[in-house]
């Protein structure tokens, strides 16, 4: 996507974001029994129910955005199951619009906190849906002990687990949606 950030305002910038949800929020959500939409703002609501702050709520709700600023384009995809690199698309893209470091590198640490609980918890494999095993051979597999220790390190290295557990909790059916207008908000103050 090609914006010149300097000239929009804050709210031109979170309209952009939210567009992509409006436009694409319904669309299948790769193999699992939800949609874009539902999946998100479960994760959301999860974060939010745990009290957390509003970037992490905000990062629970953005942190697959990067299979939506896509979805017009030419992107490499994982055999059908969304954007190869979502994770960093996403970040990125967040970060284009000013929106706060803590918030991108939770998007883009989803990722990596699955790659890195299939190493150190060989269990957390079983548990994981079959879309989501699909999805870890095309995000690198399991990580190996280096990458492991290097991710520990992490400051955001205990709430990106959180984001993980969110991510794999968020894919019930029929959960009420939240009014956008909610996150809008956030995004708001977090952007002021």
């Amino acid at each position: 996507m090609d914006y010149s950030i300097s000239k929009l305002s804050s709210t031109e910038r979170i309209g952009l974001v939210f567009d992509l949800y409006r436009k694409f929020g319904q669309e299948d959500y790769i193999g699992e029994p939800v949609s874009q939409i539902e999946h998100m703002s479960q994760s959301a609501q999860i974060a939010e129910n745990e009290g957390h702050d509003e970037e992490v709520i905000l990062a629970a709700f953005f942190h697959d955005i990067g299979h939506l600023c896509v979805s017009q384009g030419e992107v490499k995809t994982m055999d059908g199951y969304g954007v190869l690199s979502h994770e960093k698309i996403g970040a990125d893209f967040l970060r284009m619009l000013g929106f706060p470091e803590r918030i991108a590198k939770l998007v883009e640490n989803h990722v990596q906190a699955k790659r890195y609980l299939t190493y150190r918890h060989p269990a957390y494999f079983e548990k994981l849906s079959e879309a989501s095993r699909k999805t870890l051979e095309f995000q690198g597999g399991k990580m190996n002990e280096k990458e492991a220790v290097a991710f520990e390190t992490d400051p955001l290295f205990e709430l990106s687990l959180k984001m993980r557990t969110w991510d794999e909790m968020a894919k019930e059916e029929n959960v009420p949606l939240p009014d956008l207008d909610k996150y809008i908000l956030m995004a708001n103050r977090v952007l002021s």
